[in-house]
């Protein structure tokens, strides 16, 4: 297996709302749900740097498609991290996120490594850190 992750899946309670969410609220960009005629098929594709994306879609959709049992929501599974270019972009990015409705879990801090960050849950639970690192050099010209 080579190292690249092209896609990250989302499983949502409520499509359209975390839809808004993500694109309104948080400014991602997408062409909105798609397959909404396919059983099980209702998606949302948001663009990501490097043609990366982060899909959404609904948890039974997603527990259907596996042949896996939908089970009980975990926040400290997994953590989406995003790193930004300051600890002012840090605070900018929570306080969007907090607006759109997310759940500020850690408010915004220095770390015991150096860096800045800060936690959020997304209206799912999905656990967020957006992180400054003073060893990360972000390159803003990528979209």
């Amino acid at each position: 297996m080579k190292p690249r992750i092209s896609v990250i899946t989302l499983g949502v309670g409520d499509l359209k709302k975390s839809l808004e969410f993500y694109r309104d609220g948080l400014g991602l960009q997408t062409e909105g749900i798609v397959g909404e005629e396919f059983e099980n098929g209702a998606v949302v594709f948001f663009e990501l740097e490097n043609g990366n994306k982060l899909a959404l879609w609904p948890r039974q959709s997603l527990a259907h498609d596996t042949d896996l049992q939908l089970t009980p929501i975990s926040p400290t599974q997994m953590s989406i991290g995003h790193n930004v270019a300051s600890e002012e972009e840090v605070n900018q990015v929570m306080a969007q996120a907090k607006a759109a409705g997310a759940k500020i879990v850690k408010p915004a801090q220095k770390t015991f490594w150096g860096g800045y960050s800060g936690y959020f849950q997304d209206l799912d639970g999905h656990l967020w850190e957006i992180v400054w690192s003073p060893d990360w050099k972000i390159d803003d010209s990528i979209v």
